[in-house]
């Protein structure tokens, strides 16, 4: 039986300011209801598996955990990795672990699966991988190379050897090539496009890791050796994993091994590695514009079009990409959205912080939004969902005065516990320590205004906290 391993990590620059560091592209809905994270897990529908093995950022494990259980969908635990050192530790970990898990000495067959990838037609994903079954049985890392429809200079490649029956050996992996060799490879039909998705026995990888790459299994071993165990969270040793090599799964087991095979996939598979190629994978309107949120045009086509939260409107123009957010406003051509990145750059080299989050930040309890911020003062709109507690912390530069809009507000506030309710308000003095929690059944919403002469996030000292950030 497989064990899917979801990869989902990402620094969220690529389409920015849609997605952020804190929030990056597989969280984000981009097709149809549900986020690209959700979409993975549910095509798997209809493959005999058991419960997907997660692999995010420390800092994005709410977020992953949140979206699974909003879309019904179980998992066999989250790994936590506290730096990133690319996919092939990564899926070392993964493959350690199913190993550990396994029952009766079975050994694993591991589906590695990117979190932020677009399949259109999930029958064909399902049939190919059912292909593919077959010779990671017999002991071989078998990729997935994607049917090209036209000459992309955005995606590494692999070309094709012998034959063996629905695959073929790897004769070469070769990077992202210019536009010539592009065309080249096209016009050859042995070449297909690097997916990032496998399938092999857990054994058998680690097995080629230990060949190829045993400083980093070695490493890999150690760190996970003890995973501590945070509910839904296995968290490996940060000090030794900090040591780990930074490789990925080609450069440091699948371009070595002679066992590598790859089965062609055609299923209308995108790595939504930019607008123009999320532009390219919507439906869109007559005037070839796709538009998502309270948009008017006149006279504007083949445009990428986002409004989240004001009115967008355009007059004569063409072939870009305007995305709106809370907090940013991007232009761009669409045939220069891949220098999107360097925005991101000169915002972190500038100090700022929209790179890194938006205005909304989501939380394990709830969510706020930042609605006005000056030098001596900040506004957020808070909402804490049923049931759920911020930490018991204190703050030393800054006072709070907490509004209750909807909902119910348990508070302690020093060495007091009220309960605060619609139209009512409570004071917390710089110092004092304090929580919130919502005892009630609907979601609590509240207005906080912080003052002080320092308002930054990090200003919390926390004393309990029941979603381990203590």
């Amino acid at each position: 039986m497989l064990t899917p391993v979801i990869m989902a990590g990402g620094t969220g620059s690529r389409l920015w300011p849609l997605s952020r560091e804190l929030y990056p592209k597989q969280f984000l809905t981009v097709t149809g209801n549900e986020s690209m994270l959700q979409q993975t897990v549910a095509r798997l529908s209809g493959i005999e598996h058991v419960a997907p093995v997660l692999i995010c950022n420390e800092e994005h494990r709410f977020i992953a955990a949140e979206q699974m259980r909003l879309g019904g969908y179980e998992h066999g635990g989250i790994i936590l990795e506290p730096v990133g050192r690319n996919t092939a530790p990564a899926i070392a970990l993964a493959a350690l672990q199913a190993v550990n898990n396994a029952i009766d000495g079975e050994d694993p067959v591991l589906l590695v699966l990117a979190a932020d990838h677009i399949i259109e037609n999930e029958q064909a994903f399902k049939a190919t991988v059912e292909k593919a079954l077959p010779f990671a049985e017999k002991g071989q890392l078998v990729t997935f190379g994607i049917v090209p429809t036209a000459p992309e200079t955005g995606y590494g490649y692999i070309k094709s050897g012998s034959q063996d029956g629905d695959a073929f050996s790897v004769s070469e992996f070769v990077e992202k090539p210019d536009l010539a060799t592009a065309e080249e490879y096209l016009a050859s039909g042995n070449y297909y496009w690097n997916s990032g998705m496998f399938l092999f026995k857990a054994s058998r990888y680690l097995e080629e890791l230990q060949k190829f790459a045993p400083d980093m299994l070695d490493v890999c071993k150690r760190a996970i050796a003890t995973p501590s165990q945070d509910v839904e969270f296995i968290r490996v040793d940060k000090a030794i994993f900090a040591t780990c090599p930074d490789n990925s799964i080609d450069y440091a087991v699948m371009e070595k091994t002679n066992l590598a095979m790859m089965v062609p996939m055609d299923a209308g598979w995108s790595d939504v590695g930019s607008f123009s190629a999320l532009w390219e994978v919507s439906a869109k309107d007559e005037n070839n514009n796709l538009i998502k949120g309270d948009v008017i045009t006149v006279d504007s086509t083949n445009n990428y079009i986002y409004a989240e939260n004001k009115l967008v409107t355009t007059v004569g123009v063409d072939n870009l990409v305007i995305v709106e957010t809370k907090d940013a406003i991007l232009v761009a051509s669409k045939d220069k959205v891949q220098d999107v990145k360097e925005i991101v750059n000169q915002l972190k080299a500038a100090g700022r912080t929209e790179h890194k989050l938006h205005r909304e930040v989501y939380r394990p309890w709830g969510k706020y939004d930042s609605i006005d911020a000056g030098q001596r003062d900040h506004v957020k709109r808070i909402t804490v969902k049923p049931g759920e507690k911020l930490s018991i912390q204190k703050h030393h530069h800054r006072a709070e005065h907490w509004i209750v809009v909807s909902g119910t507000a348990s508070v302690l506030n020093g060495d007091k516990t009220i309960l605060v309710t619609e139209n009512e308000s409570t004071y917390i003095p710089l110092g004092t320590i304090h929580a919130l929690e919502n005892p009630g059944k609907i979601p609590l919403e509240m207005i906080e205004v912080q003052t002080g002469s320092y308002l930054g996030e990090d200003d919390i000292v926390r004393f309990e906290d029941r979603y381990g950030r203590v």
